[in-house]
């Protein structure tokens, strides 16, 4: 199984399949979790304290960080497997894809801006909330209670090169996502001439519901609050 996984192309795609889908189920219930700070700043710093530095968190931590680790090393490893079959070619799906042409094309691109945007984002929010519990500190370096993630994002996004970072990080999630939530289900065999018309709608329609999701919270908060030029 582990040659399996390791050697063979359809290996490869299958655990870049499970490893994205377990990825977008993640950010579907982080963009949940967010939505919740326009709603309720207190219900939302409710969340943030039972998912601060418990083991249950830490435990989550440690297997999303592993799940965009493989997804990330397996993506660079089949794409150099196409390289090396078919010059610069991507790797061929078994149904067309019009509408994602740009996106399938441009995958490994979009993943590097994605990861990008996971770092920044982790400098902005992790870095000040769970790993300042985990160094038993009661304060970031802003003065905020690490369980205070609606005033961390006030004030992240009252800057609005902050709020221009998140939005192009978020486009890029979208591209992303039109073409990653298809080719989960095409690398099963659903992408027939059937089903290809609903899961390319499926994929739109996941990509959107997070771009919208994610923006909503930066954008309305960007306006609650007013913008910081510097």
């Amino acid at each position: 199984m582990s040659c399996f996984l390791c050697n063979s192309s359809v290996g490869k795609k299958l655990v870049m399949s499970l490893s994205g889908c377990f990825l977008v189920l993640f950010i579907l219930f982080h963009m949940s979790m967010n939505l919740t700070a326009i709603i309720s700043p207190e219900g939302y710093n409710a969340i943030c304290a039972f998912l601060g530095a418990n083991w249950y968190a830490l435990a989550g931590t440690v297997v999303l960080a592993a799940g965009v680790l493989v997804h990330f090393v397996y993506a660079l490893l089949l794409t150099l497997d196409n390289y090396r079959a078919r010059g610069a070619q991507r790797y061929a799906v078994t149904a067309k894809e019009p509408g994602v042409s740009w996106s399938s094309k441009n995958m490994l691109v979009l993943g590097f801006i994605v990861v990008l945007g996971l770092l920044l984002h982790l400098v902005h929010f992790w870095s000040k909330m769970q790993l300042v519990e985990l160094l038993g500190r009661h304060t970031n370096s802003l003065g905020y209670s690490p369980a205070d993630g609606a005033a961390l994002i006030a004030f992240t996004f009252s800057k609005w090169y902050n709020v221009l970072l998140y939005l192009v990080w978020f486009a890029a999630l979208w591209f992303h996502l039109t073409h990653g939530v298809w080719s989960m289900f095409q690398t099963v065999g659903w992408a027939n001439d059937t089903w290809y018309p609903r899961l390319k709608c499926l994929a739109n329609l996941v990509a959107t519901l997070v771009f919208a999701g994610f923006a909503a919270v930066v954008v309305v908060y960007f306006v609650k609050n007013g913008c910081t030029c510097c």
